[in-house]
């Protein structure tokens, strides 16, 4: 398999979430993957991948027969209107609202929803605002 693109330089390599339901899965993460502009990287019977993601079913290699437990994680996205279009996509295939787009107190700039994948999975996308778009630029001070 060929990656269209591989970002280096993060703090996490890739992440495993194993399913329940494959097919419902695949059908939801593609969707907000276009939303987000992200292609998919690849998959098999039994698994699918983009990117850092890989998600795959119970009885995959990889898995080892356990599915992982609940997860949080955010895409980032590169404006509001795509944090919107994630939320969009998220909901129109079976994703369960977990927080409309709408800016959060985390640090100015910071916009993001959050939706539950088919497998209670809290997915969000974030934008972080024009001067802090890349994790390289992202400096955050904290006051003792």
């Amino acid at each position: 398999m060929k990656p269209k693109e591989l970002h280096r330089g993060r703090l996490i390599d890739h992440l495993q979430l194993v399913v329940a339901n494959l097919p419902a899965a695949k059908r939801f993460y593609q969707a907000v993957l276009e939303a987000l502009e992200i292609p998919m990287g690849g998959e098999g019977d039994d698994y699918f991948w983009a990117d850092e993601l890989f998600v795959s079913g119970k009885d995959s290699v990889a898995a080892q027969g356990h599915l992982t437990g609940r997860a949080h994680f955010a895409f980032q996205a590169r404006s509001r209107d795509q944090v919107e279009a994630f939320h969009k996509a998220a909901i129109a295939a079976s994703g369960r609202d977990n927080g409309k787009p709408g800016d959060r107190p985390y640090h100015p700039g910071y916009y993001a929803a959050f939706v539950l994948d088919p497998e209670g999975n809290n997915v969000e996308a974030v934008y972080h605002g024009p001067a802090q778009r890349s994790a390289a630029s992202v400096r955050i001070t904290f006051e003792a």
